[in-house]
């Protein structure tokens, strides 16, 4: 039987997280490798602006735009000439997505710790955002929904969309970016991808405004260059290559598995798709499956050379139970769950960025229309981070509101502690407002 997919036996031990950590397949992107070529370019343009970053485009890219803010009448004939049906098809993913993220925002709520004395926490909007949208070896409308859409949401004021000139298109971003732009209400788009492009956002110009947060996908050398203005700018996180991991037992079927894995593949040579089972037969036949099938999409050599890689493969344990740890040890971007009782295991992971429930909940439904959100945590940070969410554009903050009464009464405490601390002048600013203090007049 001709295989694509390694095979990981670990069947016969309850294997440690340690131990799992050494052995599931894994991507070898090391961003601190690239940070020496990136950091010159994040520098120049904190020096110089626009016209660097205009130059490191005709570099990169072998395209200049004549701006780098697109133009609305650009903006506008690109929504105009396009497809109908792809704009039914991103006018309906777009309702459903924010259908789904304006039930994520969060309500304001007071808590009352005395009949004078609240908190109260509140929750504000990110002042200016800036969403990267790659434009690499595919074209993500897609990606232009999944940042705007929570952004507005969230009730973030201004926003702009970056994405990379194209020679093909006048030096513009792709016109089906712009186009997703415009049915989202977005005026302000730059033609800058990249590192360049991070970094513009982050301190922009005289005639460019600095953005407060940077969120979106994009490949190495952007995510280097988000490392390098993390501070200075807020990041929605580093992403690696994109990844999926399907958990499956008997009942699973292998063709639809096999396709799931092929479709992660087609997004990059460092795509992970990863098959997590406990049962051998279904091993062979997914690796089977996707031997025969792969060869014929349009993507073939990419497909190939993830799946052949060391970031894919195929992981055989002993029973569910293993599975399950295995599962939330590998810590997901997507988690397929193909089981019997889906749900009821599906509820039982902790660690995934996103869990698509059964074999009529792929992964492709999230990419594009589920109504969640597409940009997710990888390798392996699933275990302490999130995805993007209406939450990542809002701050919490706390409204602290307590009158004379209420202060006094916890002033002996909030006294006690400060003279434990070595701190007595928080125990004096405190005590000043009920007693006389040597010095006053």
């Amino acid at each position: 039987m001709k295989k694509v997919l390694n095979v990981i036996d670990l069947r016969g031990r309850v294997p440690s997280p340690a131990l799992l950590r050494r052995v599931l397949p894994r991507g070898g992107t090391d961003i601190n490798a690239v940070l020496p070529v990136v950091s010159p370019i994040v520098d120049e343009i904190r020096r110089r602006g626009a016209e660097a970053a205009l130059e490191y485009g005709e570099k990169f890219d072998s395209s200049r735009p004549d701006s780098i803010r697109v133009p609305q009448e650009v903006i506008a004939q690109a929504l105009e000439q396009l497809d109908p049906a792809v704009r039914e098809a991103l006018e309906e993913s777009i309702r459903r997505v924010r259908t789904v993220h304006a039930d994520q925002k969060p309500q304001s709520h007071t808590t009352v710790l005395h009949p004078t004395g609240s908190v109260t926490e509140v929750f504000i909007p990110v002042a200016r955002v800036g969403l990267y949208v790659p434009g690499g070896n595919a074209v993500y409308p897609s990606s232009v929904i999944m940042n705007v859409v929570p952004a507005q949401e969230a009730g973030v004021g201004s926003l702009v969309v970056a994405s990379p000139p194209q020679a093909a298109f006048g030096h513009w971003p792709h016109p089906t970016i712009l186009a997703a732009c415009a049915l989202l209400g977005v005026d302000e788009v730059w033609a800058v991808g990249g590192a360049q492009a991070v970094a513009l956002l982050a301190y922009g110009d005289e005639q460019l405004d600095p953005v407060d947060l940077i969120t979106g996908p994009g490949n190495i050398y952007v995510t280097a260059a988000k490392r390098l203005v993390r501070g200075v700018v807020g990041i929605d996180s580093e992403a690696g290559p994109t990844e999926i991991a399907v958990l499956a037992d008997a009942s699973a079927n292998p063709t639809w598995v096999a396709y799931d894995l092929i479709s992660q593949a087609e997004h990059d040579v460092l795509a992970a798709s990863v098959l997590i089972t406990n049962c051998a037969e279904l091993a062979d036949a997914v690796n089977a499956e996707v031997a025969a099938r792969y060869e014929v999409t349009l993507n073939a050599d990419r497909v190939k050379q993830a799946l052949t890689g060391q970031q894919s493969g195929i992981v055989l344990v002993d029973d569910l139970e293993t599975a399950i740890i295995v599962a939330d040890a590998y810590a997901a971007e997507h988690l397929e769950v193909h089981t019997e009782n889906a749900r009821e295991v599906s509820e039982r992971i902790t660690n995934a960025g996103a869990i698509f429930v059964g074999g009529y909940s792929p992964v492709p439904l999230g990419d594009y229309s589920a109504g969640s959100n597409h940009v997710l945590p990888t390798s392996g940070s699933a275990r302490f981070s999130a995805g993007l969410s209406t939450h990542t554009f809002l701050r919490p903050v706390n409204l602290i509101d307590y009158d004379a009464a209420a202060l006094e009464e916890i002033s002996s405490t909030v006294i006690t502690l400060a003279n434990a601390e070595a701190l007595p002048a928080h125990g004096e600013a405190i005590r000043a407002r009920f007693v006389s203090v040597e010095g006053d007049s």
